[in-house]
């Protein structure tokens, strides 16, 4: 008999697939989810508050600084399209609890630091983890959540994750200002004690069954996108002091030529992590070179800026996290609107007018000096920013799964969102080069300040290069046409999301079926 013509066998309550929101398992999922995927969330906002006391406490150079932030997301980009299909794989909330234990391991290691190069090797670390439960956190919900409910549980996540994304620049400058930087990362192991318990008791484990049977995964394509962007990112961090010296030069030729080989593999392997035939489709390619282009400026100012009020303005570090809070709210609550006049009008406007407002904003920040007035000067720029980021982050996440037929719209979604994660390291990393920030810039107001203004024009120029893109290449019925290799198109479940460094990770309509591991 086939399986479309078998009787249906009732699933327990409870059963993977058949869980309601309104339950009391249902709301302990949640809850798991958003605790884990929320330490990610307010790792990536709290930390660029925290870069100048980590500069004066490890009296460390900018450098330290750049790979405070950066090896994190080196690992991070690398790994996190693996992390998804190693919870298809293995069991998703295995691979969750997992990446949630590591993270909070690696956070502690981070706290307990006794100098630059721990400190490092403990976020690259951190990136592991966070490959692990960033993915998990979603697919968990995909999976147990009744189809009836999954949208709202999903929307329930992002606004949630939205809600750590706006009060994480807050916390982290209490904590600096108040116990000291090393809670920045202590923080992280308590919500870890809440939401590994919690998710062992209540979260059923599931894992992919189209994929029961598959025992591969592309660790060879990991490994070489990791090296490629490390040889890269270290020329750069290191270009400023070292010049055009063989410490510069050679691994920046071996980044590439390992950039090279990672697309050969890719080509070759049966089910790569990052397939090349993707990208044969017109409107994801030309939707995620928008992508690269919008979050390289992004991380580069949210970097940047944090470092330019404490240094230049003269704020603490709980000032400045505050300062920031009028980006992450207005995302938060006009994200969903600014979804729906992109269903309506299309993405090619939204996805051109939004990067132009941004690059507004950006240009607004030069402003800010060592007599800045926050209403006068600071605010304003924040809330052009805001109102731009808010008008293309929507529509950019429900381009890239309108792209793509519905079954692909989970990797699609992941593709996105590393190559926004490797676009903002790459941004960090060349920013201070090509702005002329010397070692020891942030250690001077007058220098820093120069420095800034000629990064926030760089910002600028790369913003409205993403602008051009978008206007001479996305379609504006790309939202209300058919997906070109599907009956239907696939529209964006998470309406709500604060996050700065990447667009949110997104499966759409999910058609998955899972599998119970007990």
């Amino acid at each position: 008999m086939s399986e479309r013509s078998a009787p249906r066998v009732p699933k327990a309550s409870g059963a993977p697939g058949d869980v309601r929101l309104a339950s009391g398992r249902g709301r302990w999922v949640l809850t798991t989810a958003v605790l884990g995927s929320g330490m990610a969330m307010l790792d990536s906002t709290v930390v660029n508050v925290a870069l100048p006391a980590i500069g004066r406490d490890l009296n460390a150079d900018l450098a330290v600084l750049q790979w405070t932030v950066t090896a994190y997301m080196l690992t991070l980009a690398s790994l996190i399209l693996l992390g998804g299909a190693l919870g298809d794989l293995y069991g998703r909330r295995r691979v969750f609890v997992i990446g949630v234990v590591w993270f909070a391991v690696a956070s502690l290691l981070c706290g307990l630091a006794p100098n630059a190069a721990v400190l490092i090797a403990a976020r690259a670390l951190q990136g592991v983890g966070g490959a692990l439960l960033t993915p998990g956190s979603l697919a968990l919900m995909q999976a147990v959540f009744h189809p009836d409910d999954r949208a709202r549980a999903v929307g329930a996540w992002s606004g949630l994750g939205g809600v750590a994304a706006a009060v994480g620049p807050f916390i982290g400058g209490w904590l600096v200002d108040g116990p000291g930087w090393r809670w920045v990362f202590f923080v992280n192991v308590p919500l870890a004690a809440v939401c590994v318990p919690v998710a062992l008791r209540h979260v059923p484990e599931t894992r992919e069954r189209a994929v029961r049977e598959h025992r591969g995964f592309d660790a060879p394509g990991a490994l070489l996108g990791a090296l490629a962007l490390a040889g890269v990112t270290y020329a750069l961090i290191a270009a400023p002091d070292g010049g055009a010296s063989p410490g510069v030069i050679v691994p920046a030729v071996i980044g590439l030529l390992l950039g090279a080989v990672f697309v050969r593999v890719e080509r070759r392997r049966a089910n790569p992590m990052l397939p090349p035939a993707i990208f044969a489709i017109r409107q994801f390619t030309a939707v995620n070179a928008v992508t690269v282009c919008v979050y390289a400026a992004f991380s580069g100012f949210f970097f940047l800026s944090v470092l330019q009020l404490q240094v230049v303005a003269g704020y603490s570090a709980l000032q400045a996290g505050t300062a920031l809070l009028p980006t992450t709210v207005l995302m938060l609550l006009l994200s969903a609107r600014s979804g729906e006049l992109g269903q309506r009008i299309g993405p090619r406007i939204p996805l051109t007018v939004g990067p132009v407002l941004c690059a507004a904003g950006m240009l607004l920040m030069t402003r800010v000096g060592a007599d800045a007035s926050y209403p006068a000067d600071v605010l304003p720029a924040l809330v052009v920013l805001g109102i731009g980021m808010v008008t293309l982050v929507a529509p950019l996440t429900a381009t890239v799964l309108a792209a793509v037929e519905v079954d692909r719209a989970g990797l699609a979604s992941g593709i996105n969102n590393a190559a926004a994660r490797a676009a903002g390291l790459v941004a960090v990393a060349a920013l201070p080069l090509l702005a002329g920030m010397g070692p020891e810039a942030y250690r001077s107001a007058d220098q820093f300040a120069a420095a800034f203004q000629r990064a926030m024009l760089l910002c600028a120029v790369i913003l409205l290069a993403g602008a051009l893109i978008a206007w001479l290449t996305v379609r504006t019925d790309v939202l209300r046409g058919a997906a070109p290799a599907g009956p239907e198109p696939c529209h964006p479940e998470c309406q709500y999301h604060c996050g700065t460094s990447a667009p949110p990770l997104d499966p759409g309509e999910s058609r998955r079926r899972a599998v119970d591991e007990r």
